[in-house]
This record gives structure tokens, C-alpha cells and sequence, in this order.
């Protein structure tokens, strides 16, 4: 570069080496703010930084209920409990005192009242005793030898006078489940008296053709032992 286009004064950079190589090369001088914004920017950045790191753990703590969650809370804390607020309902209904029973209790028959006679298809005090009856032993389980026996013997201590008493056939001993009162045409007080004295159920006490037919005004089926 010649000196004409050099535009600064000459100073100790100038001056030739022993080589004849300048010294140096010549600096413009810098100003005071260019020494000083690298400072200012690494003082703003790490300002920045350091709000950064305390506003982060700041919220890395107990996060912050929602307004809605405060709100909610808010309201059920001020509601009373509604189970704890009802109150159990009156009692309209009176309950009967001890000793006293309902209209349905007091229509129900005594342990003593026997309801016998209106289910029976006759009457007992009517019958004939002087009536020919037949027990069969129809007993086909466990030990059944002499139940018709015992069954006439019964009807005896009965006043029944005309009781026979015999093994009943095959037929007989499958057709029946317990112990039946069968009768013929107008024997229904008879069987009602006979069925009353051996504890016969009602509901097996029958009118049969077969019966009206033979020489015998009552048949009975053992299928139990009697007494």
C-alpha cells in the first residue's frame, strides 16, 4: 500500500525492522462502548437464565388448585350432609301391642278346633258302625306283616263290629301313595268316622265304584302302619 492512500499519521509501527519488514501493523483505536456490550450482553443472558431457573422451581412445587376445584370444594363444605339433614319418615301405622293380633290372625282357627268335619265328605257322629269294612294291608317297605290286623283291631275299639281284614293284591298295593279311605254310594259318613279314627287325611277319603260294587260298604288301603 503506498503512504498516499495511507490514512493515518506515522507512528512506531511505521519504522522498519532489520529485515526491512514493518514492525506491526497500525490499529485504529476502539471505542469505549465496543469494550463494554460483551459484558452487558452476558450479564442480560444470564439475568435471564437465573429468573428462568427461579420461576421454574418455584412451580415445581404444590401445584395451584383450579378455580373450579376451589369453587367445588368450596360448595360442599358449606351443604350440609343430606343423609345427616333427613329425617326418618313418621310412622303412620300403629303396631299392635304385645297380646294383640291383626283381623287376619284372629279369623285363623285355634290349635284346638278341629276343621275335620267340614272337610270330611260326611259326618263322623252319623256313621253306621254295624257297616261291613275291609282293611287291606297294602304296606310294601319295611316291616308290614299284621298291619291289617291292627288296623281292624282298631276300628273295633272304635265300636266298627263287621271288620275284616286281609293282604291287599299287587294292583292295589301300586295304585295308592298313602293311606285311603275308599267308599261306596252313601257311606260317606261311615268313611268320614273310619278315616277320623285311624288319622286318615281328608283329601284321601273317596267315593269308589269299585266299593259300591262289592259286598263291603269301606275299604282301607294301608300304606303306613296304623297307630
Amino acid at each position: 500500500m503506498s503512504k498516499s492512500h495511507y490514512p493515518y499519521p506515522p507512528d512506531e509501527f511505521d519504522v522498519r525492522g532489520p529485515e526491512g519488514t514493518p514492525v506491526g501493523v497500525h490499529r485504529e483505536p476502539r471505542s469505549g462502548w465496543s469494550s463494554v456490550w460483551p459484558f452487558l450482553l452476558i450479564v442480560v443472558v444470564c439475568g435471564g437464565l437465573a429468573v428462568g431457573i427461579v420461576s421454574f422451581l418455584s412451580d415445581d412445587g404444590e401445584p395451584a388448585t383450579p378455580p373450579a376445584a376451589e369453587q367445588s370444594a368450596g360448595a360442599g363444605a358449606d351443604e350440609p350432609d343430606a343423609a345427616a339433614s333427613e329425617e326418618p319418615p313418621a310412622d303412620d301405622e300403629e303396631t299392635p301391642a304385645d297380646g294383640e293380633e291383626g283381623d287376619d290372625a284372629s279369623e285363623e282357627p285355634t290349635d284346638g278346633e278341629s276343621d275335620a268335619a267340614t272337610e270330611l265328605p260326611g259326618d263322623p257322629a252319623a256313621a253306621n258302625l254295624e257297616a261291613s269294612v275291609m282293611v287291606y294291608n297294602a304296606i310294601t317297605e319295611g316291616s308290614a306283616t299284621g298291619q291289617a290286623a291292627a288296623g281292624q283291631s282298631a276300628l273295633a275299639a272304635e265300636g266298627f263290629t263287621d271288620v275284616a281284614a286281609e293282604d291287599a293284591p299287587d294292583e292295589m298295593k301300586s295304585s295308592y301313595q298313602d293311606t285311603t279311605v275308599l267308599y261306596g254310594a252313601d257311606r260317606a259318613d261311615t268313611a268320614s268316622a273310619i278315616a277320623e279314627s285311624l288319622g286318615v287325611d281328608p283329601a284321601n277319603v273317596q267315593q269308589s265304584d269299585d266299593v259300591t260294587a262289592s259286598e263291603q260298604a269301606v275299604w282301607v288301603v294301608l300304606k303306613s302302619p296304623v297307630g
